[in-house]
């Protein structure tokens, strides 16, 4: 055998326990000093290979896989077999591996197989890499590229009754699988072996095999809280191996291998993303939340009657009272003792004149005997007659086993027979005794005897060649044959399945008989699905210690499997449970979601009156589940949650805390939703409790008192009669005055109790849910000063409201409904009582408080007519930042300047702190605006709070309003939030949007340069605190933040924005428009107009990431010009340099000046890419020793070093041969060289530079332009090498962290330490921490500065970070995109970001904006690089781009139809290049937009400010182009003007409507819009030769019969330059 050197923690058991035996076999033997590593482990013999493959759509792949010639396992060997992957949404990946000849079982799952939709966006191989020999899976996320879920690390095996496959994972956090007794929740990966096949055994702490069968998994993968969770839908006898590598095998004994992975950027995500896929828990009726008691043997119904009587007579909550087996007569189905339970009909009855409710048990074995008095026992007849009865292995012959009755026969609900039958006993048993809901139990299914009264038969099925850890390790133990046959087969291969089919039985009956009324279900055994239907409770427990704490790991593994309503018997079902057991049992019980205690025959009663009236058991139950009752609605609330949405209902507190580490292993507390924390005593004879306080401002919840600790372990004092109870600051739960049951609690008032969290983030939120009704409570938006409530109606009254967290007592309180009602207050320090309200619900009512102290006081104004100046104090009561090492700023001035008719400033800061300014500078008038008459705006200012309020004059739109509380400033954390003038914002960035208009749902977006592809809310490469602000009445405006610390903005639908960032100052400058158009003017009149880009850099652009050589690129030159595709330049990534190394080149590119130099006098251009980061570890690299004479590169604060802050990027070490198969971190250690990085703040840096640029250029090689990347900073390291960064940890990981990627690794995560220093060009010494943002931009200058200087042409500059004003010296492109099919109308949105990027003030980053054609992550797909080439032609930066590894996708790389097609579309690109410029132009000197939103031009027709898939070119080109697969046809719309079609000229005749437009593969829709003149040339293979061609005009009239046109011409000299 070939044995692979690998890892013990990755060996994957190949089993003999004998080296002769294991080399038979054609494994790999090495034994070791510990047993639990497998001494015989697989080779790399073992295995499939691919044989072929095909991928029908980009969302599918099909491949054939053949075994390689190997030893068997076990026989049965499967030689050929089918591979199916299917992307089967963008969170939702199946791969299915069966035989490729003959039907193999596979689960029936009814909401599978009936309800599951695909609609993936994602091209599979985005998420799913195969490896061809041996086969293998490696499932990555898309986003980051992180590995998941790897099959390689062990061959996959495939036999008739043994299937194996192995994955290593990328974290140790698992969660799930079942079921087990887990004793604790995160699983431990040393070696352990769980089995799945469902079971009647005791859940006694073994690692045995349980009543459910859950072979699902959840993985949290890290801190950012990206978790995915891998199911494998199969029912056959399994087990499931976790290692340390970590990795999971999983061996099955039948069925195919068809996995689901589900990605979620949450733990909940994920949960949610299972459900959707086998279904959504039901919503129990209100009722079951109440209190349950059960016994079984009560021995009479008189007994039963005196447990609830004496219940009753305490007052104890409670709600539903059970009966056992022992109603029954002989334990028979369908039956009761007419002499024990005479009664039992009007046992219904009785219970509900107190409003309780009756459940009874069902289970599925049915008697062969007769019944009392040698009658008939009809069920068994009729079942007989129906054939409804599982048969031995002939199919005929009903088996006989053995459970309570007797002798039985097992019902068989896979059959259709079977299944009427047990709709029809059940309808006539309800008929008999009325109840409420069903209990059904010993459905795994249970036997007591081993098969059947006649044994089992000696074949592969009783006895299969290999059997899983079970229980017993044989097959049949306590269960039935597994030849048995059922009607969706052998029992083999459907047992774990029998408890699911009798869930969808009882369903039916159910619903027969309950009909549209609520009842409920509970089950012992279950399978995926099953909690669309029913609850479940933890089985036969005993009254243990070690069974009241192994109960939470069960209720939150349960969460996971989509079964909330769940529970453990409380105090134990055998044993005796002691006072003190049951009462902390009854305590924690009374949180269970399914709350019942329920003990066994022949042990004490344990229900809580039993204990005594004066028992401190009773005392504390009573107490604990008023609390539960009062909380009722809550609850409810989240059971409706989960029913609708999926979220868990129990929930770990890992959920909610995911970037807290501290909480991924917390399973002795829980949390009720995101709000509850429960906190239970597990252990005997203690009253304090280690307890973990996470993250957050909790309340006790009977004190309500504010906890001062958070995120930290404490000592909690819980005596005898108390549990922790703690709600989460920013709650709003609505509760209800408790009473004995639920149906009581009907008549009483409700309240809803108000949590304020952290003064930081003033947002509260509830939803409620009664009476199977929705009730929503709205937010508390960003105050402590309101709260709206807006149920539906239920006849009830709302009478308190008790809100906690008020920081000092208020002035007044109102409750308004159209001017009616108000309610009476009192208050306390922090909380404030709302009683006497009678708010009906149904009704909307606004709750208000005005409070006495404010957070700063305005002292003395300075009013000048264009200048505000006005000093305002913190009131020293009020707690502002609450953040430990980020002190309050007590007194801070501020200052609001009139700048022109259309622009103000109003800024904020601390005049007796030197703080950090952000040093761009700004292009503001001489002298203000001093006439009044001719500003578009006024501003008031308010006290109480401070606020300044915009208003536009002549509408009264009241445009900025931050006189919100909330208002702080302190040392690392500033925060202001302001009113929004509609919902209609646009900008900030950088990062990934779904949509050019921004959601206002509470989504946060976090801004900080960062190496970071595009992705959903991850920042990215640039910072631009910039937003356009549509009002309602078409009016715009802009406001820019000037502030370059780490920072994040949250919207909120009132409309609302917040800010909050950790440092600098607040300077806010804002453009009154009021067209979108103009206020695009005003803002690059203020940070500067866009660069005019050369006119050869508007041509067609070719670049990717792995030419080996110059021989490469030559090539490609020369198809590209024999195929006549228009195309001016050609790039060269890193590969042109010598180990990465900036301005040396590499020799396998030692031809590449002389290729650069004929491809230049053939009218051609290139472009070379610089990075930053300059290589330390060389013996003589001139670029690095210049550079440190110079001391131009970062270095510490002299106070704690005079070294370089050295990172690691691209350059490698001298003398080294890099091993790409390594790990990304392995590779950085060992083959990346230190590297330091220059500080381009400083006048020196700038100089050195220049003359490296210089000598490359005269020495080396000629170019064009300059490419400058990774300038975020981006270092492979983090912080510095060996990850130590000098002086205040706080500047690394701040008080407060915005949601960036992977922000709990801290602000140096892939880039320099925050302390590390630079040096402005005035001398001052600032931080990286408040520079970071504009590294990118302190590059541009220069760069650009320096290719001016060296080449003495107009060239272009092309940088991937940027900051506002950036666009003056260069442009941007959209950053490593991915080759997927949503990046296409991203890339639109991108485009009209950088548009309003030229808000960000980049032209050469916004009007001359593009995203790599095609992508470069991944492979791109045919028919998407086709419609990618249509789109990109009309980017404004045109450029096909790919990365390394991935296979070629320019235009010629395909087939002669993709190069016709992309002729022929760049032909029209160069045909309108003299329009193109002329935008250009216009955008250089009158700040227009040149790729421009719909609303920019038709701002009065609202129907276009949501369109983000069509664009403009200027005024006059109209672009629909198709973005999704397979599409032929494209839905534009087209505004209300008078359009010409650009193909065939002919006025479309329609506007102001949307329009299906056909669109062949080889078309683009495009439209000239009447009214225009659009100058041309005739296409040439560059612009050097089109330029030389005549001039043309299209000349486009409008409704009147006339056409205008601007149009600038740029050769040698400015031509001419005139709108006619």
């Amino acid at each position: 055998p070939q044995c692979p050197v690998i890892e013990i923690s990755e060996r994957v058991d190949c089993f003999p326990d004998s080296g002769q035996k294991c080399e038979e076999r054609g494994c790999c033997w090495k034994p070791l000093d510990e047993r639990n590593v497998p001494w015989c482990f697989f080779s790399t013999n073992h295995g499939y290979t691919m044989e072929s493959v095909e991928q029908p759509n980009p969302y599918v792949i099909n491949a054939q896989l053949k075994r390689m010639a190997s030893p068997s396992l076990f026989g049965g060997d499967i030689q050929d077999l089918s591979f199916h992957a299917e992307m089967q949404s963008n969170n939702r990946l199946q791969f299915k591996i069966s035989a490729a000849q003959g039907k193999r079982f596979e689960v029936p799952h009814e909401h599978i197989s009936h309800s599951l939709r695909s609609d993936p966006s994602s091209p599979i191989t985005n998420t799913l890499e195969i490896t061809h020999k041996p086969f293998g899976l490696t499932v990555r996320r898309k986003e980051n590229r992180k590995i998941l879920f790897d099959t390689t690390m062990a061959p996959l095996v495939f036999a008739d009754q043994y299937l194996q496959l192995s994955a290593r994972l990328p974290s140790h956090n698992i969660y799930g699988l079942g079921e087990h007794v887990h004793t604790q929740y995160r699983h431990n990966t040393n070696w352990k072996t769980w089995p799945i096949f469902t079971r009647d055994a005791f859940p006694n702490g073994g690692m045995h095999n349980l009543y459910g069968h859950y072979p699902f998994f959840l993985c949290l993968e890290e801190e950012s809280g990206k978790s995915f969770g891998v199911f494998l839908m199969n029912s056959n006898a399994m087990e499931v191996i976790l290692q340390p590598a970590p990795a999971v095998t999983y061996r099955t004994i039948g069925g195919v291998l068809d996995f689901y992975i589900f990605f979620g950027d949450t733990p909940e995500q994920v949960v949610q993303e299972f459900l959707e896929l086998t279904g959504r828990p039901v919503i129990p009726p209100y009722w079951s939340l109440g209190f349950q008691l059960s016994r079984w043997d009560y021995g009479s119904l008189s007994e039963v009657k005196k447990t609830v009587e004496r219940n009753r007579a305490v007052g104890i909550p409670y709600d539903v009272q059970y009966t056992d087996i022992d109603y029954m007569e002989d334990k028979k189905d369908f039956t009761y003792d007419k002499v024990k339970f005479s009664e039992l009909p009007q046992f219904a009855d009785y219970l509900h004149e107190k409003g309780q409710k009756y459940i009874l048990i069902l289970d599925p074995a049915i008697a062969t005997s007769k019944r009392v008095g040698n009658t008939a026992y009809d069920s068994y007849d009729r079942g007989t007659e129906k054939n409804a009865w599982v048969t031995e292995s002939d199919g005929k012959t009903p088996l006989i086993g053995e459970v309570w009755p007797g002798e039985t026969v097992f019902p068989d609900y896979t059959s259709q027979n079977c299944i009427d039958w047990w709709v029809e006993e059940y309808e006539l048993f309800y008929k008999e005794v009325k109840h409420d809901a069903l209990w059904i139990d010993m459905n795994e299914v249970a036997n007591f005897k081993k098969g059947s009264n006649k044994g089992c038969a000696d074949n592969n099925l009783n006895y299969p060649p290999y059997t899983p850890r079970i229980l017993d390790e044989v097959m049949y133990s306590k269960t039935l044959c597994m030849d048995a046959k059922q009607a969706w087969g052998n029992h083999y291969d459907v047992h774990s399945l029998y408890g699911y089919s009798m869930v969808l039985a009882t369903e039916k009956a159910l619903q027969r008989v309950f009909g549209e009324n609520r009842t409920m279900m509970l089950t012992r055994s279950s399978f995926p699905g099953v909690g669309k239907y029913s609850g479940h409770w933890l089985g036969d427990n005993a009254a243990n210690w070690n069974d009241i704490k192994w109960a939470i790991p069960g209720m939150l593994e349960f969460g996971l499997f989509g079964i909330p309503y769940i529970g453990a018997d409380i105090c134990g079902f055998f044993d005796d449970s002691s006072e003190e057991l049951c009462r902390r049992w009854m305590q924690v019980g009374a949180f269970y979601p399914f709350s019942r205690n329920h003990n066994a025959q022949g042990y004490k009663p344990q229900d809580p009156a039993a204990y005594g009236p004066d028992s401190t058991l009773l005392k504390s139950s009573k107490h604990y589940l008023m609390i539960r009752y009062t909380l009722l609605p809550y609850l409810y609330t989240l059971f409706y949650k989960a029913h609708t949405t999926g979220e868990t209902v129990v929930r770990p507190l890992l959920h909610e805390f995911y970037s807290d580490s501290a909480t991924w292993a917390v399973d002795r507390q829980f949390l009720w939703g995101k709000h509850l924390l429960i906190t239970p005593v597990l252990d005997p004879g203690v009253d304090t409790v280690r307890a973990y306080v996470p993250d957050a401002l909790w309340y006790d919840y009977e004190t309500m008192e504010r906890m001062a600790d958070r995120k930290t372990h404490i000592n909690m004092y819980l005596p005898a009669d108390k549990l922790g109870l703690h709600i989460r600051g920013g709650a709003i739960l609505p509760t209800q005055t408790p009473d004995v049951t639920t149906t009581y609690r009907y008549t009483n008032t409700h309240t809803y109790t108000v949590f304020i969290c952290d003064v930081i983030y003033y947002q509260a939120e509830s939803h409620r849910h009664i009476r199977d009704q929705q009730t929503h409570l709205c937010s508390c938006p960003q105050n402590h000063k309101h709260i709206r409530l807006s149920p539906e109606p239920n006849n009830l009254k709302f009478e308190n409201i008790t809100i906690l967290g008020v920081p000092h007592p208020p002035k007044s309180v109102s409750v308004t409904h159209v001017s009616k009602g108000s309610g009476t207050g009192n208050s306390t320090t922090t909380v404030l009582f709302l009683n006497g309200l009678s708010l009906n619900l149904g009704e909307t009512y606004l709750v208000e408080w005005e409070l006495m102290v404010e957070d700063y006081q305005n002292d003395a104004i300075d009013l000048p007519m264009y200048l505000y100046t006005l000093t305002i104090y913190l009131n020293a009561t009020y707690r502002s930042s609450g953040r430990p090492g980020s002190p309050d700023i007590d007194t801070l001035r501020v200052e609001i300047r009139y700048h022109s008719s259309d622009m103000l400033q109003f800024k904020i800061w601390d005049p007796a702190t030197d703080r950090y300014e952000v040093p761009v500078p700004l292009s503001v008038p001489a002298a203000p605006e001093t006439d009044e008459n001719k500003r578009l705006y006024k501003v008031l200012i308010t006290n109480n709070p401070f606020g300044i309020q915009v208003i536009r004059k002549n509408t009264g739109t009241k445009i900025w309003d931050s006189s919100m509380p909330g208002f702080t400033f302190s040392d690392m954390f500033i925060q202001v939030s302001t009113q929004l003038s509609s919902e209609f914002v646009y900008g900030f960035g950088e990062t990934e949007h779904p949509t050019y208009k921004h959601d206002l749902n509470y989504h946060t977006w976090g801004m900080f340069s960062k190496d970071q592809p595009p992705g959903y809310k991850m920042n990215c490469y640039g910072v631009h605190p910039f937003y356009m602000g549509l009002e309602n009445t078409a009016d715009a405006h802009g406001v820019l933040l000037l502030n370059s610390n780490a920072m994040d903005v949250t919207f909120q639908p009132t409309p609302a924005v917040t800010y909050r960032t950790l440092g600098g100052i607040l300077d806010f400058y804002m453009v009154l428009g009021p067209t979108p158009e103009m206020v695009v003017q005003e803002y690059t009149t203020l940070i500067g107009r866009p660069v005019l880009p050369a006119y050869w850099s508007l041509g067609f652009q070719l670049c990717r990431y792995g030419y080996a050589n110059d021989k490469e690129i030559e090539d490609l030159y020369r198809d590209m010009r024999a195929a006549g595709i228009p195309y001016d330049v050609q790039y060269a990534d890193i590969d042109y340099m010598e180990r990465q190394l900036d301005f040396v080149l590499n020799p396998e590119f030692k031809n590449l000046p002389h290729l650069v130099d004929r491809m230049r006098e053939e009218g051609m251009r290139f472009i070379f890419i610089l990075d930053p980061a300059i290589s330390g570890n060389e013996t003589h690299y001139p670029a690095f020793v210049r550079g440190k004479e110079a001391d131009v590169f970062i270095k510490w604060p002299k106070h704690l070093s005079d070294e370089i802050v050295w990172g690691k990027v691209w350059p490698d070490y001298p003398n080294v041969t890099v091993d790409e198969s390594l790990d990304w971190d392995t590779q950085v250690e060992l083959y990346r060289a230190y590297t330091a990085f220059p500080d381009f703040f400083r006048a020196t840096t700038a100089t050195w530079w220049h003359q490296e640029i210089q000598d490359f250029y005269e020495n080396t090689m000629k170019f064009d332009g300059l490419w400058i990347d990774m300038n975020e900073p981006a270092s492979f390291v983090h912080g510095t090498v060996g990850g130590k960064c000098l002086g205040d940890q706080l500047l690394e990981n701040p008080p407060y962290m915005p949601p960036l990627e992977s922000k709990h690794m801290g602000l140096n995560h892939k880039t320099l330490c925050m302390n590390s220093e630079q040096i402005l060009s005035d001398g001052k010494k600032v931080r990286h921490y408040d520079v970071h943002n504009i590294y990118g931009w302190s590059h541009t200058k220069p760069t650009y500065d320096a290719l001016l200087n060296v080449t003495g042409k107009r060239g272009i500059v092309v940088t991937r970070s940027t900051y506002p004003s950036s666009g003056k010296w260069a442009g941007h492109w959209l950053g490593d995109n991915f080759a997927s099919w949503d990046q296409l109308y991203k890339s639109i949105i991108g485009i009209y970001k950088h548009t309003l990027n030229m808000f960000f003030g980049i032209t050469l980053g916004s009007h001359f904006t593009g995203a790599d054609i095609c992508g470069f992550f991944n492979t791109a797909e045919y028919e998407m690089c086709l419609r990618w080439m249509q789109l990109g032609a009309f980017y404004p930066y045109s450029r096909n781009h790919n990365g390394k590894g991935n296979p070629r996708q320019d235009p010629v790389s395909w087939n002669s139809t993709f190069t016709e097609v992309s002729r022929d579309v760049l032909n029209i690109r160069y045909t309108l290049l003299p329009y193109l410029y002329t935008l250009m132009f216009e955008s250089h000197t009158k700040g227009n937009t040149v790729i421009r939103p719909l609303l920019h031009e038709f701002v009065n027709d609202k129907a276009t400010w949501d369109i983000y898939k069509q664009f403009l070119w200027g005024p006059a080109l109209l672009i629909s182009p198709a973005l999704d697969k397979g599409a032929r046809h494209v839905d534009g719309y087209i505004p209300n003007a008078r359009w010409y079609d650009f193909h065939t000229a002919k006025d479309i005749g329609v506007r102001g409507q949307m329009v299906n437009m056909p669109t062949p593969m080889d078309h683009i829709n495009l439209h000239i819009r009447g009214g225009y003149i659009l100058p041309w040339q005739k296409p040439e293979n560059t612009t050097h030769y089109s330029r030389r061609n005549p001039l043309g005009l299209i000349v486009a009239l409008s409704d009147s019969g006339t056409a205008i046109t601007c149009h600038f011409m740029f050769l040698h000299v400015y031509l001419w330059s005139n709108c006619s």
